[in-house]
């Protein structure tokens, strides 16, 4: 049988009995398809699977052409970081909570796989944030994010101040808890707790939502995904703070730092199973009304 991929990552939670069953019944399910299957290296040591190579995530991304992530959200978010930098494909299956970037159902994945295999599959590009700290005109350390990057103090609900700049033109002042810098794929995540709105996969927009910010005129606002966000920290700030990369990467923050925030030169190529539809797991995951007639 010809399919549309020939090598596959698995990548899995760790020390998760549901996530390694689930792996195990993949791989069986991958071998008699006669496919080459990988296995990254942190979950491999719990499976003990013969016939399949043990790779790392950076020499997974690099080998595969299909990568499957078996686990919830977060699982998908730091796998999404490092594949993201290769042309590989990314399909999730759930074993989280939510579950909004894992398609597959882990009793019932083998019919919406082989489809999958086969070619009939939907496509997107999901956008990352590129970000980095300098300090001095120096870069002092960078990450990337797939949800959001939230700039914040390193104390529970402490105030800081910072200037906001897009495209090295002023937009605001601000002083607050924070701001949360998202993108679509995180506009259901974080942003949407803060208050932020909700946007579709397929714009290229970021969203500036301010935390408990001291003036009731701070709205959530909506930038082109284009566009160079410089966030000036205040030097009178008398807390450390950090930059929080999808809740998974810290990056120190100095008072008197600038932060710059990027569209990230490579987006997630993630993989959908026919008839996807991102309305429906809107109404799924958020509850929303089903049709009336």
């Amino acid at each position: 049988m010809q399919h549309a991929f020939t090598t596959v990552g698995l990548i899995g939670k760790p020390h998760h009995q549901g996530a390694n069953n689930t792996l195990m019944a993949l791989c069986a399910f991958l071998q008699q398809q006669g496919l080459k299957i990988y296995v990254e290296e942190r979950v491999a040591e719990s499976l003990n699977i013969a016939g399949v190579e043990v790779l790392d995530l950076v020499e997974l991304g690099k080998k595969c052409d299909l990568a499957i992530v078996v686990g919830g959200d977060g699982n998908m978010l730091g796998a999404a970081r490092v594949l993201a930098r290769f042309d590989v494909a990314v399909l999730g299956v759930n074993r989280g909570n939510l579950g909004f970037l894992t398609d597959l159902a882990p009793e019932s994945f083998q019919q919406p796989l082989s489809e999958v295999l086969a070619g009939n599959f939907v496509t997107e590009k999901r956008n990352l944030l590129e970000i980095s700290v300098h300090r001095h005109g120096a870069i002092k350390s960078s990450n990337s994010a797939v949800n959001e990057a939230v700039l914040h103090a390193d104390k529970v609900a402490h105030m800081i101040e910072f200037e906001a700049y897009i495209n090295n033109e002023f937009v605001y002042s601000q002083r607050s808890d924070g701001l949360i810098v998202s993108t679509p794929t995180g506009s259901t995540a974080y942003s949407l707790s803060g208050g932020g709105p909700i946007l579709t996969p397929d714009l290229d927009a970021v969203t500036l939502v301010p935390m408990f910010p001291h003036t009731l005129s701070s709205r959530p606002l909506v930038v082109s995904g284009n566009s160079e966000i410089r966030l000036k920290v205040a030097s009178t700030n008398d807390a450390h703070l950090q930059i929080s990369c999808d809740s998974h990467v810290i990056l120190a923050v100095m008072p008197g730092d600038d932060i710059y925030i990027r569209k990230h030169p490579t987006p997630l190529r993630l993989v959908h199973p026919p008839g996807y539809s991102y309305f429906h797991v809107l109404r799924n995951k958020l509850g929303w009304g089903s049709k009336l007639y």
